[in-house]
């Protein structure tokens, strides 16, 4: 029996999930995100370890902001031994508990965008987890940027 299926999780793609998104044309490149992530999430401003990453090209005018999909059918989850990453029934947020993860790095290899992190340190993944469903790097923006969208939602009419 696949893993997913055990977790209850068959039906992953169907599941109501929030995401950070991004729009590239009004980042200016400010990097709040990265500021206000990292203060967060390691106490201080640590731009290196934020869960967002802005992917800057200053010479053509150009930052992309990425963050964590919360992938439908998460390839890290998939990929992870240990069993450290499973799916919030709240925010829908993929997550990693750092007291299972044993630092392997499948989850990274796994990770079709490059948002799961590794923290030299510590040993550990690491990830956006939406800040409990209230990013603050989506509140903090100054240009508006970024927003939080929903996904699978079923609507009753």
């Amino acid at each position: 029996m696949d893993l997913l299926t055990k977790l209850g999780f068959s039906e992953l793609n169907t599941r109501t999930r929030r995401t950070v998104v991004v729009n590239p044309q009004a980042c200016t490149g400010c990097r709040t995100c990265e500021t206000v992530c990292s203060l967060v999430k390691t106490g201080k401003i640590y731009p290196q370890m934020a869960r967002i990453q802005v992917a800057r090209k200053p010479f053509e005018g150009r930052f992309t902001p990425h963050a964590c999909r919360q992938c439908s059918v998460p390839e890290c989850l998939r990929a992870c031994p240990s069993g450290a990453i499973g799916v919030s029934r709240t925010t829908g947020a993929v997550l990693i508990d750092p007291k299972k993860c044993d630092g392997c790095g499948n989850c990274i290899k796994a990770c079709p965008y490059d948002m799961m992190l590794f923290d030299a340190d510590k040993q550990k993944a690491f990830k956006c987890d939406l800040c409990a469903g209230q990013p603050r790097c989506v509140k903090y923006c100054p240009t508006h940027a970024l927003g939080l969208a929903e996904f699978g939602a079923r609507r009753k009419e």
